[in-house]
């Protein structure tokens, strides 16, 4: 039975930042990642802007598996499905064999959420999460002209204006009056939504998708308002679950996501988790620098040197060249009101608490977007 000192489950931007992080401080600690897909180390940010920059899913390949073991020095499992975790005899189940550890790191990343849609046409619905996604997302999309979104969130937008770039037809369905709806204030919403639309983006708000059905040459899409829209994909970027079933069946704590406290530590003894399957101290940050950020405090902790995760100010730059956006949204619980300025063209949004300190920001447009520095260095951390 094999045995590693630090076993990884998961090979995303978690699990590899990871393993870079320990290999700076201990050259000869075993370490072996364990992943369901091939191995191969490529930047998922970069899966919502493909098509602008030309790649397809073999380019995005960033670092070859092989490579990536020797340059690191550790085993890497591919194509091994983990299939239970037993923290008492500290060993993890797969379907290659069981495997023992010293410490075990969850990585698992997060689902993609289903809607509950009616019609024959529902369960072609791609979601594009990982890169085996992305290969079936070009291969479909070679022939089609008209695509589908459900979901205006900051993936939902992003691939939107993807897909204006190399000129396909976009129709994009949410629920919220508005895109990047959890994201932005009132008077910026409104003029993002203006610059995607000036784009080519064709808005559905305050509706849903009810039912899809198969034609001859695509998909017809009943929506809330009782509109048809027809096309010839549909993808969904509703947004993503954190992956728990695995650690739950396990007996660890789960809640929206694998509950950790600030260290990354489960409830499970020498069993930690980061990344977007990770609720750290209550919250869970699907975003690529609360990742690094927590790959380094847990890389220190895993090699002697105790260190809870803590975050600097992290504002979000959404990758929508026809209207650059950047947010930095304030943290929950915060008091505070919206102050909105409109530039030329775009808004500037300060989100200020009573004392007058800068708690959260949206800039929107070319010119509101270079004041990010600036404002970042201004946010009171709370």
């Amino acid at each position: 039975m094999e045995r590693s000192d630090i076993l990884i489950v998961g090979a995303g931007l978690a699990a590899i930042t990871l393993m870079r992080e320990l290999r700076k401080r201990d050259a000869a600690v075993g370490i072996t990642l364990v992943t369901a897909d091939d191995g191969h180390f490529y930047s998922k940010p970069m899966l919502s802007n493909g098509l602008a920059t030309s790649k397809t899913a073999a380019s995005l390949v960033m670092t070859q598996r092989d490579a990536l073991a020797t340059q690191l020095n550790l085993a890497i499992l591919p194509r091994t499905r983990v299939t239970a975790v037993d923290t008492g005899g500290h060993r993890v189940l797969t379907d290659q064999g069981a495997l023992v550890y010293g410490r075990l790191v969850l990585a698992l990343g997060a689902h993609p959420i289903r809607l509950p849609i009616e019609g024959e046409g529902a369960a072609d619905v791609l979601s594009i999460n990982h890169l085996d996604d992305y290969a079936i997302y070009r291969e479909q999309l070679a022939d089609k002209q008209r695509v589908a979104l459900l979901g205006a969130g900051l993936i939902g937008c992003e691939f939107a204006n993807d897909l204006r770039t190399v000129g396909k037809e976009v129709d994009v369905f949410d629920i919220a009056p508005q895109p990047l709806g959890r994201l932005l204030p009132d008077i910026a919403g409104k003029a993002y939504r203006l610059g995607l639309e000036a784009a080519g983006v064709r808005f559905h708000f305050g509706t849903s998708v009810q039912r899809i059905e198969r034609g001859a040459s695509g998909y017809r899409l009943h929506d809330g308002t009782g509109a048809i829209t027809e096309t010839d994909l549909v993808v969904s970027a509703v947004g993503l679950k954190p992956e728990t079933t695995l650690p739950a069946a396990a007996g660890i704590k789960v809640g929206r996501g694998i509950m950790t406290d600030g260290m990354l530590a489960t409830s499970a003894e020498d069993v930690f988790a980061l990344g977007d399957c990770a609720e750290v101290a209550g919250m869970v940050l699907p975003f690529v620098m609360p990742i690094m950020h927590q790959a380094k405090a847990l890389a220190a902790t895993l090699c002697g040197e105790a260190t809870p995760v803590r975050y600097p100010a992290m504002p979000v730059v959404v990758k929508t060249p026809a209207m650059p956006a950047v947010v930095c949204p304030p943290p929950p619980g915060t008091v505070g009101d919206w102050q909105e300025t409109e530039t030329d063209p775009g808004v500037r949004s300060l989100y200020l608490n009573a004392a007058g300190d800068l708690l959260g920001f949206a800039l929107i447009g070319s010119e509101a977007a270079k004041e990010k520095q600036v404002l970042t260095a201004r946010l009171k951390l709370v």
